[in-house]
């Protein structure tokens, strides 16, 4: 005649079952509600904010309001043809970790250039990212700074390591603080990660005639990245920056290559590229 166990083997049994479970769904509630720190959410923000991004998508789909256009005209013996070379305004964001502050900050260095000549970034920044102050409603204090001799610093992210400024080089050429934008984490459900703003009266800013200018930013999943910046004059006229909405950076491997019946088959003279681009926040200062 068979028999089962011993009954107080079964209910022993029982018991570490119970406690097994017990103890599962004890980790997965503290890890579910493990709360996220404060200098959790600026390594997130830097993190995502630092890499190579391009605006093409966007440009693509939205040439009239994120770049100008730009034209060439070819006259033969009996047609005259325009050729549309937009690609030239496709932006590159490209940042990278530059250096830790004592207290922890993250500094990085960013520069953005047009994709055809990555090695002339028309802008150059220093960031900043920390915490916010305890006592501030915000997640996240992304600063920018201008950079002591921006010369040196061209291309530093696409440099060997050992040809850089070192990080106590980077520390001494942090140079005067441009704008500070505070972020926060975005609610559940939003596409977005993290976004935020300048204060409402934004920074000092004297190009092309602005009394102070204004930025936002929006840290998307898989490392995308919104930017709009704005000038403003004293009467509060915007009088730079696109009017429709942010730049949109995409992270991707590369940019890809301009269309083949439009440049490949003639050499063009180089396309001229003026100080300002009207409706682009892209070479204020």
């Amino acid at each position: 005649m068979c028999m089962g166990p011993p009954s107080g083997w079964s209910r022993a049994r029982g018991l570490v079952v119970k406690t097994l479970v017990l103890i599962g769904g004890a980790l997965l509630v503290k890890r579910l509600t493990k709360s996220t720190t404060r200098w959790d959410h600026a390594r997130i923000v830097s993190q995502s904010i630092a890499g190579e991004k391009f605006s093409k998508e966007q440009a693509s789909r939205d040439p009239d309001n994120f770049f100008n256009l730009r034209y060439y005209s070819l006259h033969f013996a009996n047609s005259h043809i325009t050729y549309v070379v937009d690609n030239f305004f496709n932006l590159r964001w490209l940042s990278c970790p530059a250096a830790d502050m004592v207290d922890g900050s993250k500094v990085l260095y960013f520069e953005q250039a047009f994709w055809r000549t990555p090695n002339k970034p028309f802008r150059q920044r220093f960031c900043m990212v920390k915490p916010c102050p305890k006592e501030m409603k915000c997640d996240v204090e992304l600063s920018t700074y201008a950079i002591r001799d921006a010369e040196e610093y061209k291309n530093f992210c696409d440099r060997p390591r050992d040809q850089r400024p070192q990080p106590e080089e980077v520390i001494g050429d942090v140079a005067e603080h441009l704008t500070t934008i505070y972020l926060n984490r975005c609610e559940r459900g939003k596409r977005c990660l993290y976004e935020g703003s300048t204060p409402p009266d934004g920074f000092p800013n004297s190009w092309n005639g602005a009394a102070y200018c204004t930025s936002q930013l929006a840290v998307l999943k898989n490392n995308e990245v919104h930017m709009w910046d704005r000038g403003y004059d004293d009467d509060g006229n915007q009088v730079w920056g696109v009017k429709n909405g942010p730049y949109e950076f995409k992270a991707a491997p590369g940019p890809a290559s301009a269309p083949a019946d439009v440049l490949s088959p003639l050499n063009f003279p180089p396309l001229s590229i003026g100080k300002r681009i009207e409706g682009s926040f892209v070479l204020q200062e």
